[in-house]
């Protein structure tokens, strides 16, 4: 007969947390951000969704909706000081 192994506890007071408040150092700033001048590229680059004659307004709904993430994406950059300004280098 083998021995029962000895197990943790799984609902004690400290069981399975991490410190979520230890102070942490200073974060490293984040390099600025520069929204593409074509984000849907990729998306039309995959060509149209296989779904018959509905393919067409398919692929341009989902060029639509990834320009849309881009531009919310470029104002929240904005909103934090992110946004790489026309003569900034990546």
């Amino acid at each position: 007969m083998s021995r029962p192994r000895n197990r943790r506890r799984a609902n004690g007071p400290n069981a399975g947390r991490d410190d979520l408040w230890a102070p942490v150092g200073e974060l490293p700033v984040p390099p600025s951000i520069r929204p593409p001048a074509d984000p849907a590229a990729l998306v039309r680059s995959l060509g149209d969704p296989p779904l018959g004659r509905h393919s067409v307004p398919a692929g341009n709904s989902v060029a639509t909706v990834v320009e849309r993430a881009s531009m919310l994406a470029a104002a929240l950059a904005a909103s934090a000081g992110l946004l790489a300004g026309p003569d900034d280098q990546t």
